[in-house]
């Protein structure tokens, strides 16, 4: 991609952004930052969290409200959310940002995009939804509702333009944000915890997650301290996370003596030998810092059972999906069985052979993503969208 100047505009440009959770938010505030290198008077407008608001967006809805995992727990909190897509759809009619861009939170942001559409408004879709996966069809439907994806998975590409949809692979974001600048002794100097084993106990970022999640981890947590009493615990607490999410587990997480950490996400990840993950945007990050792991994911039953019939995929976890085999061990839904976790995370840390193996095809997955300057790319196309007319 080619850099614009500087946009010397006397009337300023609005950007509205939709972002539904946490990674979005993060991803949604670094793409932020770099368009402000490009035109530092865009006025920026959205749904978000705390690295949104702190990149200088006005949000008028927060994350915390939107914070769901299942189809079930969607339905369950359906009123609130279809408020907030009111508020934003509101916005769009009354304001006519020049650009709607949309990050992940698939079901939500495509109802916006659709309306934002139908009111003129250019729409860039960035983290698209996972066609792939969900309903390959849905793609065609994309077209008639966004002006460009902004596609980070290399092989998201050619679905996009085999249904003439207007698309770039942008690369991964967080190729460039997930560096390792620490050795587990300076990350567990940085947390102030004692320099010995360490498991990293990551249940998500999501109330759901933590309510189903977490109750697994720890139950596997016990029966790996039966084997190894040394070992230490770490969990770290998503800014979507309240303390009331987390004290139900309050006596088996002293029981375990598991230290709960706001440090930087990635520091957390860096301090541990083997880290037990609920299925997400997490997963990749650890594997981007070759941390080995093993990958947990449950939700209600009726929202997998729904999911089941709409997904085609041998894998769950990103780690796996992108090289196309099983790197990580997934315990999903009623295989969610702590003595079976906690015997594949004893094995990473019994078995150097099985840990240095899956530590190697870790590291290739990097090369997968994408050649770097993700983020810069997906806001010079965002850049670029705003200055077309409407019929380039």
């Amino acid at each position: 991609m080619t850099l614009s100047t500087k946009n010397t505009s006397p009337k300023n440009k609005s950007i509205l952004i939709s972002a539904g959770e946490a990674s979005g938010d993060a991803h949604a505030a670094r793409m932020i930052e770099e368009i402000k290198k490009l035109d530092s008077q865009i006025k920026f407008v959205g749904m978000g969290g705390e690295k949104m608001r702190h990149a200088g967006v006005e949000i008028l809805t927060d994350i915390d409200k939107m914070a769901v995992v299942g189809l079930v727990e969607v339905l369950l909190k359906y009123r609130s959310i279809k408020a907030e897509l009111v508020r934003l759809q509101d916005y769009i009619k009354q304001n006519s940002p020049d650009l709607l861009i949309l990050v992940d939170y698939q079901e939500f942001n495509q109802k916006l995009a659709a309306y934002a559409k139908q009111q003129g408004v250019k729409v860039l879709f960035y983290i698209g939804p996972q066609v792939w996966a969900w309903r390959p069809k849905r793609v065609y439907k994309m077209a008639k509702i966004v002006d460009h994806m902004a596609v980070i998975l290399p092989f998201e590409k050619k679905l996009y333009e085999d249904a003439d949809v207007p698309v770039t692979f942008t690369g991964h974001p967080l190729t460039d944000e997930v560096i390792a600048d620490k050795t587990r002794q300076q990350a567990r100097a940085q947390l102030k915890i004692v320099d010995k084993t360490t498991m990293g106990l990551f249940p998500g970022s999501r109330s759901g997650e933590i309510k189903r999640v977490l109750p697994i981890l720890l139950e596997a947590a016990k029966l790996i301290k039966k084997d190894k009493p040394d070992i230490q615990f770490v969990l770290p607490i998503a800014s979507t996370i309240k303390q009331e999410n987390l004290a139900p587990f309050h006596s088996d997480m002293k029981r375990l003596s598991v230290t709960t950490s706001k440090a930087p996400f990635y520091d957390v990840i860096q301090s541990c030998d083997v880290i037990l993950s609920a299925s997400g945007t997490a997963t990749l990050e650890i594997s981007l810092l070759e941390v080995p792991m093993v990958i947990v994911f449950k939700v209600a039953a009726l929202s997998h059972y729904i999911l089941s019939r709409m997904v085609s995929l041998k894998h769950i976890g990103l780690v796996n999906i992108i090289p196309g085999k099983e790197i990580v061990k997934e315990f999903i839904q009623q295989n969610a069985i702590p003595a079976d976790i906690a015997s594949e995370a004893l094995r990473l840390l019994n078995d150097k052979k099985y840990y240095e193996a899956m530590k190697h095809e870790l590291s290739l997955i990097r090369q997968q993503l994408g050649g770097g300057n993700g983020t810069k790319n997906v806001a010079q196309l965002a850049f670029d969208m705003m200055h077309q007319k409407n019929n380039e």
